[in-house]
């Protein structure tokens, strides 16, 4: 059983920083992209950031220049680095990952359960 585990949300200030974390763990083979998502009220899911291995990053428009995905490929483990947050970043953000497991031949999209991401003005 393949899982995403987040870590990291919170509460913070207008101008602030938060770094998110997402662990894979189970029986993995391998895995092709990771990337995180947000959903604030009443809008909908969007992709903030992702990175496919041994490839580029790609950033929303929105967050480019504050916000900073990178990932530990031995982890198997995404983070984002939060920085210059503003009260639109508001929203439950979601850890998603491509992730072929152990004994399957495609790969299959996983989804962690969110952490909460309140920035006060």
């Amino acid at each position: 059983q393949v899982q995403l585990v987040e870590s990291g949300g919170g509460l913070v200030q207008a101008g602030g920083s938060l770094r998110l974390s997402c662990a894979a763990s189970g029986s993995i083979f391998s895995i092709r992209a990771m990337g995180w998502y947000r959903q604030a009220p009443g809008k909908q899911r969007e992709l903030v950031a992702s990175i496919i291995r041994g490839g580029s990053p790609y950033y929303v428009d929105s967050v480019k220049g504050r916000f900073t995905i990178s990932r530990d490929n031995a982890k198997n483990t995404v983070f984002l680095q939060m920085n210059s947050l503003k009260p639109e970043d508001t929203a439950v953000y979601y850890c998603n990952a491509d992730i072929q497991p152990t004994g399957l031949t495609w790969g299959y999209e996983f989804w962690g359960q969110g952490t909460q991401v309140t920035v006060s003005s």
